[in-house]
């Protein structure tokens, strides 16, 4: 009977590919992104760089994998939102429920492995410009599901998705990096949620096309 978990099999590569992601972050936090070849992850890890490869075709995914649910994380909450409840709304009320819970991807977060992390994808070019790339995905699927779930035109839909992802993005780089210039998580969140509502007052403006769900 098929009880839903993985079998024996899944449940190794999972294993695998988890001692493959830990050794990889803990050697780039240690010495830097630029600073560690693949080969020393995989050695690391006590895999092959062909068993690495398998698991993350290049040495940028080793980093990026971990915030893969984000990149389409937008779409959902606007496909999972509320019926009468607009995109904009739920999107706003999703990120200052991650404020209050301190979700990295706020930015609002200063566990010391958090900020290492954050501070060393900007000190690495090819980091920085596969986040681009993964922005990129998170606007392309946000417009996916405004167009879907909101009746939207497909411009409208691309352009608001874009205006959207960057507000998201621009407030949890401002919390990111004031935690880097020393301030504590509890310290800015205040300052944090009245950037955010700041922040979606204006895009609200802009945005009043995007009418709530019959």
């Amino acid at each position: 009977m098929d009880d839903g978990k993985p079998g024996l099999r899944e449940r190794k590569k999972q294993r695998t590919r988890a001692a493959i992601s830990d050794a990889a972050i803990t050697l780039f936090l240690e010495h830097g992104f630029n600073q560690v070849s693949v080969a020393q992850v995989a050695e690391a890890a006590e895999v092959s760089k062909r068993t690495l490869f398998a698991y993350f075709p290049t040495k940028e995914d080793l980093v990026v994998h971990r915030l893969a649910d984000h990149e389409t994380e937008l779409a959902r909450v606007v496909r999972a939102r509320p019926p009468r409840t607009d995109p904009l709304t739920a999107v706003r009320e999703h990120f200052l429920e991650g404020l209050r819970e301190r979700d990295p991807i706020t930015g609002l977060n200063d566990h010391p492995q958090v900020r290492r992390l954050h501070r060393m994808i900007l000190d690495a070019p090819s980091l920085v410009a596969r986040m681009e790339r993964f922005k990129t995905g998170a606007e392309r699927a946000l417009a996916q599901a405004l167009r879907e779930t909101a009746d939207t035109a497909e411009l409208t839909a691309r352009l608001a998705a874009v205006q959207i992802v960057g507000v998201h993005w621009a407030l949890a780089q401002d919390n990111a990096d004031r935690l880097a210039n020393g301030e504590s998580a509890d310290e800015r969140h205040e300052g944090a949620v009245a950037d955010a509502e700041h922040a979606f007052a204006l895009l609200e403006n802009g945005l009043r096309q995007l009418t709530p769900q019959q």
